[in-house]
């Protein structure tokens, strides 16, 4: 198990994205594959009260409300630790004081809960005083609705300012950031937040663990891209440097006679200050893959070749 930061709460050492639920896996699939990632020792569940808008005919909560369905038919709440989002669901957006709390209060309602555990500002709002979001984020923690504050897609510089506010005002510090991290997109998290991560101690949960499906090695050329959203997404990291990485992953993994993306996963749960990466799963056939990220360990050398290849992956991959 691995500690979020400075909370108490032991993760298994992988996440389990929502993002799916209510877009490409209906309630039932989507209970099934929460049985199968609790069954294989999982209890980490990320979602966000957003997921799924996206998709056609959602309006958002979508995931939360079968997270919620799920919690309640298997009335499992106290072991399963819960992280979701407020900023960017359609009717809630923004950080303002007054919509955090009655986006809070609507994702209470959809999961079926009366607190959520780690609860994160889904994106920088820059139009709102940090402190007065600072603040909204206390109110809900000393109401007990959350447990813990975490935030997503923030610079290094506005990390800092947020642990400042908290400082000053006495507020509990942010322990977990949830940042877009892998081994084709390693820059702008390493070069930028990184450092403010490191300092303030907080606990790292990446989202895009496997680039969108790329470090699955599925695509190796650029016929190999469907018209979905996925393979949409996966086009970003396409490139003679990100091909060479898909090369030495799939000589580590074949070494551990594993996948590609419980490798590719495996490197980024050994990055410092990382907790539990986030991988989603349409199927419970999928998470076998993913759940055995938590266990291999590579050799030294094995970890030096992934990093120096994966350095080489220019910050803005050509299409």
């Amino acid at each position: 198990m691995a500690q979020l930061g400075h909370t108490g709460i032991d993760v298994f050492p992988l996440a389990l994205g929502g993002n799916t639920f209510g877009w490409t896996s209906d309630e039932a699939a989507s209970h099934a594959v929460l049985d199968a990632f609790v069954e294989g020792g999982g209890n980490f569940v990320d979602t966000s009260d957003n997921y799924s808008a996206f998709a056609p005919g959602n309006s958002g909560g979508e995931s939360e409300t079968i997270i919620g369905s799920w919690l309640a038919a298997r009335k499992n709440r106290d072991r399963v630790v819960i992280g979701t989002k407020v900023g960017l669901h359609p009717e809630f957006e923004g950080l303002a004081p007054e919509n955090v709390a009655a986006a809070a209060d609507a994702s209470l309602k959809r999961l079926g809960t009366d607190y959520i555990d780690v609860y994160y500002a889904h994106v920088d709002d820059e139009k709102v005083p940090l402190a007065d979001t600072a603040g909204a984020f206390e109110q809900l923690r000393k109401a007990g609705k959350i447990r813990t504050v975490a935030l997503s897609n923030y610079t290094g510089a506005r990390i800092g300012e947020w642990l400042e506010i908290a400082r000053r005002e006495g507020y509990e510090l942010p322990a977990v950031l949830q940042p877009d991290y892998n081994l084709v997109k390693r820059l702008p998290y390493e070069r930028d937040v990184a450092p403010a991560v490191a300092e303030a101690g907080l606990a790292v949960v990446p989202y895009f663990g496997l680039a969108s499906g790329f470090l699955t090695g599925k695509y190796r050329k650029k016929e190999d891209f469907g018209e979905g959203v996925r393979e949409y997404l996966a086009t970003q990291f396409f490139s003679e440097s990100a091909l060479a990485v898909l090369d030495v992953l799939e000589e580590v993994a074949s070494a551990h006679e594993v996948e590609m993306a419980t490798a590719a996963l495996a490197w980024l749960r050994g990055r410092p200050g990382v907790s539990a990466p986030i991988a989603s799963a349409r199927t419970p056939e999928q998470l076998p893959a993913l759940l055995a990220s938590a266990e291999v360990e590579f050799t030294a050398a094995e970890t030096a070749a992934l990093d120096e290849v994966s350095a080489r992956v220019e910050e803005r991959p050509a299409e």
